[in-house]
């Protein structure tokens, strides 16, 4: 067996904008006349999608809301989120993740995206960053009906890769995921797939017995090991 394909997480693997998220989430919360979050951020919002964080945010302060006026909410703050970054002199991109998807890239592995942000948050990074013509895919929270920790999203990016590519024959044990959550790293774990956990967010022993590889930044994963893993598979 070999690795064939690398997918990442996107907030808070290749872009450190976790702030602005709980930020624009708070203002979304203040308008709708509700107290903003507290410990909830770290237990509700860090890895799941906007559907789902917002959805049980509402539902933790007994507001009960359509899936109509859910979408609108998203959508405000999908635009709040594009203004944020129409402002910032530098998107706060990870140092070295364009190096690391480049190296992917070169080596000749798929990529993918698979994130609980929506898609046009995905895109205008990756295209002011320069680095969307690496992914094949993206898998994004506006298009899943179930958000991290379950394994839809990266079942689906298999599906959508060898869909793509049908010689590929791509399994999701031929696949390496990159996640920074906990609830990242559960539906990378529940799709079959191989985990690196990056210390992005939690610290490192924290994720450590979550992962099948724990690094403090992409430059610490030793791809020789990480390649003669999957290649010693049967």
């Amino acid at each position: 067996m070999v690795l064939k394909a690398v997918l990442f997480d996107f907030n808070g693997v290749i872009i450190k904008d976790e702030a602005i998220h709980r930020e624009l989430i708070d203002e979304l919360l203040l308008a709708e006349n509700l107290p903003p979050q507290g410990k909830e951020f770290w237990q509700v919002s860090v890895g799941r999608s906007d559907r789902a964080c917002i959805k049980e945010l509402l539902k933790l302060r007994g507001r009960f809301v359509t899936d109509e006026y859910l979408d609108k909410l998203i959508a405000k703050k999908a635009i709040a989120y594009q203004q944020r970054m129409s402002q910032v002199a530098t998107l706060p991109i990870y140092t070295e993740v364009v190096q690391f998807i480049q190296t992917m890239y070169d080596r000749g592995y798929k990529l993918a995206v698979v994130t609980g942000a929506i898609r046009s948050e995905v895109e205008l990074v990756l295209k002011q960053c320069e680095i969307a013509r690496y992914f094949e895919t993206i898998v994004s929270g506006d298009e899943i009906e179930q958000s991290k920790p379950a394994p839809e999203g990266y079942l689906l990016a298999v599906q959508r890769l060898n869909k793509l590519d049908p010689k590929l024959n791509l399994l999701p044990s031929e696949c390496l995921a990159i996640e920074d959550t906990f609830v990242g790293l559960e539906a990378v774990k529940a799709a079959g797939i191989q985990a690196v956990a990056i210390a992005h967010t939690y610290p490192f022993h924290m994720l450590q017995r979550r992962a099948n590889w724990t690094i403090d930044r992409f430059a610490d994963l030793e791809l020789d090991r990480v390649t003669q893993f999957f290649e010693s598979r049967k």
